[in-house]
């Protein structure tokens, strides 16, 4: 929790220091769909699917220039995986608490496009198969670093449409057994915002 509150400091006080006056930084909330998935799940006779999940939280926007921003976020994001082998479904679910730090460039003055890294930390890790739910946090990272691309658009002044990909960089597995594959994170993002 420290590293996070240090980090999140840091991003804001730089954003802070940046900006020319207040109002070129603005605050909001933020949340929405998340459509996840993880990467290499169909193996040994597992069939994976999309889970459907959300994704809550708050954003910094913070103007460098006319057409250039640098956006922080915290956000709680519930993603993860569902299962298929043999007849019985099961899911694996990941929850975790993600700092995206993204750079904004807007097209025209409603519209932006986005790009940069995220750093998540893990909340949560349950695998459920046959109504039986085991809590496997030990066996999944405690940190997932990711690349984020995406859009937004104002629709109103104050109100905002997302859509965002994270392409997960690094392996979700605590430890690596012979033969098995790195496991990464793969998550689509549709969001409403709200700024302040």
């Amino acid at each position: 929790m420290k590293k996070i509150t240090l980090l999140l400091v840091t991003v804001f006080t730089f954003g802070s220091v940046n900006a020319q006056d207040k109002e070129d930084m603005s605050f909001g909330v933020k949340g929405g769909l998340n459509v996840s998935s993880v990467t290499n799940t169909d193996q040994d006779g597992l069939n994976s699917k999309s889970l459907i999940g959300f994704n809550l939280g708050f954003f910094g926007e913070f103007m460098i220039s006319d057409k250039f921003a640098i956006q922080p976020e915290l956000l709680y994001s519930a993603q993860g995986v569902k299962l298929e082998s043999g007849g019985d479904d099961g899911d694996l679910k990941l929850d975790y608490i993600n700092i995206p730090i993204m750079a904004k460039y807007y097209v025209a003055n409603t519209f932006s496009l986005e790009f940069g890294p995220q750093i998540g930390f893990l909340v949560s890790a349950k695998a459920k198969s046959g109504g039986v739910s085991e809590d496997i946090k030990d066996q999944v990272k405690s940190t997932d670093v990711s690349l984020g691309f995406g859009a937004s658009y104002y629709f109103a002044e104050k109100f905002m449409l997302g859509a965002r990909y994270n392409l997960g960089l690094t392996r979700i597995q605590e430890d690596l057994f012979l033969g098995e594959s790195e496991s990464k994170n793969s998550v689509f993002q549709v969001s409403l915002g709200y700024k302040f």
